[in-house]
């Protein structure tokens, strides 16, 4: 039997590695962070223990990027779903489905996504990993398609204002409703209440009408 090439053991490597974020993913929202132990994520993926040591440093740094891959896949489909943006509103709209998709994360992952919150703020803090990178790949080409004329500046602002996002609309004990952290992001950037993916109901009494609306 011939030895396999490069290319089908880095293949082998890349769907180990996937099937661990996935595997991550499935047990932190079932169980909870603490619940959840690197051998049942082994297990769960179907792969050796030693794997998970050898790919990620500890839980912590394996939850963010299975979170991350989590988020860019979410975002992805968002973006890509048809009938694809077109047109002079095209970035108008993949802007609206980029907020919608994250504040969608944080409406139907929210115990996954509040320990990720939670572990970002800690000692170990933001995680540059290859999940992370693509994640913010695709933001700053949405506001590149919006219009921006600095990205370097405006992907982060739009980064950190999800964050704060996803932050209040989980926020223990006293949550901020979804739709009206939507309404002022949209209105922050002149979107529309009608793109994206908007929520039953119509915008929340007491919002500002977005500059097109005005």
């Amino acid at each position: 039997m011939s030895p396999r090439s490069a290319s089908v053991n880095e293949e082998l490597r890349r769907r180990s590695r996937e099937r661990l974020l996935q595997a991550t993913v499935e047990l932190v929202a079932e169980r909870g962070y603490e619940a959840t132990k690197l051998g049942d994520i082994a297990d769960r993926a179907g792969a050796a223990r030693g794997l998970v040591s050898y790919y990620f440093p500890g839980k912590r740094q394996l939850l963010q990027s299975a979170v991350h891959r989590l988020m860019h896949l979410t975002l992805e489909a968002a973006l890509e779903r048809e009938p694809r943006p077109d047109g002079p509103d095209a970035g108008r709209e993949r802007l609206a489905r980029a907020i919608d998709a994250i504040l969608g994360l944080a409406r139907d992952q929210p115990r996954l996504m509040r320990t990720h919150m939670a572990g970002i703020l800690q000692a170990e803090g933001f995680v540059r990993c290859v999940e992370q990178q693509r994640l913010a790949e695709l933001l700053r080409d949405t506001v590149v398609r919006y219009g921006s004329a600095d990205a370097d500046t405006d992907y982060p602002l739009l980064r950190a204002l999800l964050m704060g996002a996803v932050v209040a609309v989980l926020l223990p004990g006293a949550p901020m409703p979804a739709a009206r952290l939507r309404a002022e992001l949209f209105q922050r950037y002149g979107l529309d209440w009608e793109l994206g993916v908007p929520p039953d109901g119509g915008p929340p009494g007491g919002t500002f009408p977005s500059p097109r609306q005005r």
